[in-house]
């Protein structure tokens, strides 16, 4: 059989993991035992070695490195459509997903969840979207889609702030940089195949899992293994407003904020209502493209390693 392999994204967390990555093998090595390795070079690379990994019969697949990381490694295993599973070994920016499955970001700690942990099938979203060559494109995630204010920020945040800052801080000063000024777009949605409605929004969020935006806690309530989206909307606010409560986001308080609506949902479809006006769509902390976009969600979909709590 084959040794677990570690995909290492070495640009994650802004370089930080190329010169943590000997402390972490070591580690890895001493708690967990031992491993095959993998390093990447570009975008899209942690995804295609997943998925040639898993079709030539890996059964234990790590990401090494932050979300996007684990998101490309996650839609790899998905696109191979086997029973390959997905350990992860945080080393990132924003570290949103390993909070919902409350994985440690102490290496050695990590290292030990992946060797005694549980094998649990959790849900995944797959959304369909216009990419930036505007041509249809899909991409499953398995933390948070969201569009409006959230992709541009991650655009932002994706041109060096997180060289200044890093972890929340970045996404907090991006936010800040995005905010004044933003033109809140006029979208129509559906849920479920049920009728359109017509919105003005800060930040549309389709959530399956709880944390994003480098520790927001924007869906409180979500379950990786419920079978439903967690559909959080921040409505139409003045600017000012959302930044003197945005930290009721960071807390998972913000759903009972007059201007923040919730709802549960198994599929969503959205449209920019404005001719010509282009709204960005983020998936797991990447810029991905734009609206229009449809969202599903796959029950029991991946085989995630997780700790023994």
């Amino acid at each position: 059989m084959k040794l677990p392999l570690v995909i290492v994204n070495p640009a994650s967390a802004s370089g930080a993991t190329r010169r943590r990555w000997p402390r972490l093998a070591s580690e890895l090595r001493a708690h967990f035992g031992p491993f095959a390795c993998a390093f990447t070079e570009k975008a899209g690379d942690a995804m295609r070695i997943a998925e040639e990994e898993a079709r030539a019969g890996r059964r234990f697949i790590i990401a090494c490195g932050g979300d996007g990381t684990i998101s490309e490694v996650a839609n790899g295993l998905l696109r191979a459509g086997t029973e390959t599973e997905l350990g992860i070994l945080p080393s990132g920016t924003g570290g949103d997903f390993q909070k919902t499955l409350r994985i440690p970001r102490r290496a050695s700690d990590a290292a030990r969840a992946l060797c005694e942990g549980r094998t649990q099938l959790i849900d995944v979203g797959r959304a369909n979207y216009v990419g930036f060559a505007g041509r249809k494109e899909e991409r499953f995630f398995i933390n948070v889609a969201s569009f409006g204010m959230g992709g541009e920020v991650v655009a932002r945040l994706k041109k060096g702030t997180t060289r200044l800052f890093g972890g929340r801080l970045a996404f907090a000063y991006s936010m800040l940089r995005t905010v004044f000024g933003f033109e809140r777009p006029r979208v129509a949605v559906s849920l479920d195949g049920k009728e359109e409605i017509y919105l003005d929004v800060i930040n549309f969020c389709i959530a399956n899992a709880r944390y994003f935006g480098g520790g927001m806690k924007i869906a409180p309530e979500a379950k990786l293994a419920d079978g439903l989206f967690d559909i959080v909307v921040i409505g139409d606010m003045p600017s000012v407003e959302v930044v003197l409560k945005s930290y009721s986001i960071y807390l998972g308080t913000h759903l009972s904020l007059d201007q923040v609506s919730h709802a549960y949902a198994r599929s969503c479809v959205a449209r920019a209502v404005e001719g010509g006006r282009e709204v960005s769509l983020e998936i797991d902390g990447e810029t991905v493209g734009r609206l229009p976009a449809s969202f599903e969600i796959l029950p029991s979909a991946l085989r995630v390693r997780c700790p023994s709590i």
